[in-house]
């Protein structure tokens, strides 16, 4: 049943309505389950959110309340999210891979009575965190498997939930429209937790009409339609999902693609091949990385074919792409053969062969993995925003792409570069504020109601916003110079064998950096070279794998020389970490940004041993495991010294801005 409502579709239960009356039988969800694409339309939808909605009032659920939402990407999640909102609550998804303890500071925080769940798992750790927050008082699960004789109080299916709402909706058949038209643009929609990575996570709330107003925006700026197909692989926690996928898909009507589990994720991208994708830079880095270890693979020939090709693509590609001049005759036939024999199968193992535009955000992304998805005819493009903007403060436009910038401001989003250099902004999309922290938010946003934030950046002559880094984190070397920490670390990354870096100078006379070794390109690396080792910190610790990082090192090295402000930022000393960093260990946020105060601390006297000159120092370090328990990881690790190069001279504007 579709109700009717005159009002405007100006939040999100609304705009659902609208698309059950003008496309009921379009898709709305596909939902890969037992290998085969199983799709739920638009009026089926909106039936379930009904259902639902009047399930939870039916336990107890009320305008104004909370409604935590963990699992992986699953349409009945999402679902949950718009019966929250349909009855004036607020959704508040959580990172599926938290542990425990982290879930109970958000469940404690938000002040969660409901939880909507994907499975067993998420149960678990909501029944061990409701031992710490006894608000908690109903747990609905979606997948029944493993729970058959669990019979704790406040524990429900989600089939049930929506029996009660059946049995709800036909004694109050005009319950849910009211609630529907009782909604008002300007509630909160969604909670969003920021990463934390300076401190406890803080719940961004924003309302209806800043959602939309972005959504709308960023659909004008690109020509969605509902043709379009999205993959939601992204964490729903994470705001890129819920901008790319919940929202938009609200705004434009286009169908949401759920894989099967994680690891299908691959292979769910080549059947589905998306038209519209979104993703982080380590999502970009990590799929890079399987084509290398498969280039490292293959025979001489095709190796050989890849490189030339490739090279033809650096030359040519990007120039092709934005529909610029100066490309030859010769090299649009090359890169013509190149289309056919290597970008063409490469986009099509990759999902992408479909993709009109793709974006990257969340954190910078190294140029040279930029240049390298635009070279062979993905039109990727970089947009910068945070949790507190909806995500959309700069984008680059189609033609207009620059490898080292974000682009230009959006549609009625102000920015302004404050004399420190932190970039500023004013939009459409700011959050209503920081959840009961009133104090937070007067810091974050300023009595002209530009929110601070905290990065710092500059326009070039162009109009384009290029982001150095985070303020806090930009320094300068004992001579003076800039140090910006993550451009040199985004650069180290794009080399496949690296997977994360931290990297150290502010206030020294050199740069030095902790390194990861990414297990998977690195341990093929050495079994092709039948080299053994029993696991990372064994890989890791090996002289012939110090020597491949230290040849990438020196090739950035060679780059930051030609850099006339970051030169003097050149790695002089690096080790390879005994470990991976992990999220559950707190080195790395759940979205995987550095937490560089915490590293420094834990890690000090590795950073000591760097700049004192030694050759080895020994560690004992604590660890999480996944099941909770604790143990210790020690090393005696090597430190390594690598060759640097000649600084180019800087002009003298350089030298100045320096």
């Amino acid at each position: 049943m579709v109700e009717t409502d005159t009002r405007p579709a100006d939040t999100f239960p609304r705009l659902l309505l609208q698309h059950a009356k003008t496309r009921p039988v379009r898709p709305a969800f596909r939902e890969k389950d037992l290998g085969i694409w199983q799709t739920t339309t638009w009026a089926q939808a909106t039936d379930e959110v009904r259902r639902l909605a009047c399930g939870l009032a039916e336990l107890g659920f009320r305008r104004g309340m909370n409604l935590a939402i963990v699992g992986d990407n699953r349409p009945r999640l999402y679902l949950a999210m718009a019966a929250a909102q349909a009855l004036g609550g607020v959704a508040v998804p959580l990172y599926q891979d938290a542990p425990a303890a982290d879930m109970a500071y958000v469940l404690d925080n938000a002040r969660i009575d409901f939880a909507v769940v994907e499975d067993q798992e998420q149960v678990d750790k909501l029944l061990e965190a409701r031992a710490t927050v006894p608000g908690l008082s109903h747990i609905i699960y979606d997948d029944p498997r493993g729970l058959r004789n669990y019979a704790q109080s406040g524990l429900h299916s989600y089939e049930g939930v929506q029996a009660l709402g059946a049995a709800h909706d036909r004694d109050h058949p005009d319950f849910f429209a009211g609630e529907v038209r009782a909604g008002a643009t300007d509630d909160v929609a969604v909670m969003l937790y920021t990463s934390g990575t300076t401190g406890k996570p803080k719940g961004v709330c924003h309302s209806h009409r800043a959602l939309i107003a972005t959504g709308n925006t960023l659909a004008e700026f690109d020509g969605l339609t509902p043709d379009d197909d999205v993959l939601c692989y992204l964490p729903l926690a994470w705001v890129g999902d819920f901008l790319y996928s919940y929202v938009l898909s609200h705004i434009v009507g286009f169908c949401l693609n759920c894989p099967e589990s994680p690891a299908t994720i691959g292979t769910d991208l080549r059947e589905i091949g998306p038209t519209y994708y979104f993703g982080p830079p380590r999502v970009y880095e990590n799929t890079l990385t399987q084509v290398m270890i498969r280039i490292e693979d293959a025979s001489a020939i095709k190796r050989a074919i890849f490189h030339y090709f490739m090279k033809v693509a650096r030359r040519a590609g990007l120039k092709l792409l934005d529909g610029r001049g100066g490309v030859s005759l010769v090299d649009r036939l090359l890169y013509g053969l190149g289309e056919l024999l290597v970008y063409g199968p490469l986009k099509n193992v990759l999902g992408l062969s479909r993709i009109r535009v793709a974006y990257t955000g969340g954190e910078a992304i190294g140029p040279d993995l930029f240049d390298f998805y635009r070279s062979i005819g993905i039109n990727l493009k970089q947009l910068y925003g945070m949790t507190e903007t909806c995500v959309t403060v700069c984008m680059q436009r189609s033609g207009d792409v620059k490898l080292d910038t974000v682009g230009k401001p959006m549609k009625n989003v102000e920015v302004k570069i404050a004399d420190n250099g932190e970039v500023m902004l004013r939009s459409p999309g700011l959050m209503v504020g920081y959840y009961q922290r009133p104090q937070d938010t007067a810091e974050a946003i300023d009595a002209d109601g530009y929110f601070h934030t905290g990065d710092a950046g500059f326009f070039d002559a162009d109009g384009h916003l290029k982001i150095i880094d985070r303020a806090k984190d930009v320094g300068r070397m004992a001579d003076g110079t800039m140090f910006a920490p993550k451009y040199i670390e985004n650069k180290l990354k794009f080399f496949p064998f690296i997977k994360e870096a931290v990297a150290f100078g502010d206030g020294q006379a050199s740069c030095n950096a902790f390194i990861n070794i990414d297990m998977e390109a690195v341990g093929n690396w050495a079994e092709r070279r039948n080299l053994p080792y029993s696991g990372y910190t064994d890989l890791a610790s090996q002289a012939p794998v110090y020597q491949l990082i230290a040849d990438c090192v020196e090739q950035v090295n060679a780059d930051l020389a030609h850099d006339t402000l970051l030169s003097n930022s050149q790695i002089h000393r690096f080790l390879i970490l005994h470990k991976e960093l992990d999220p559950d260990d707190d080195e790395l946020t759940r979205t995987r940004k550095v937490r560089r105060r915490f590293i420094a601390e834990k890690y000090a006297v590795l950073i000591d041993a760097l700049y004192a000159g030694k050759q080895r120092q020994y560690i004992e370090t604590q660890v999480k495991f996944e099941d909770g328990r604790q143990g210790m990881i020690a090393a005696d690790l090597e430190i390594r010294d690598v060759n640097t190069f000649a600084s180019a001279t800087p002009p003298a504007d350089a030298r100045k801005a320096a």
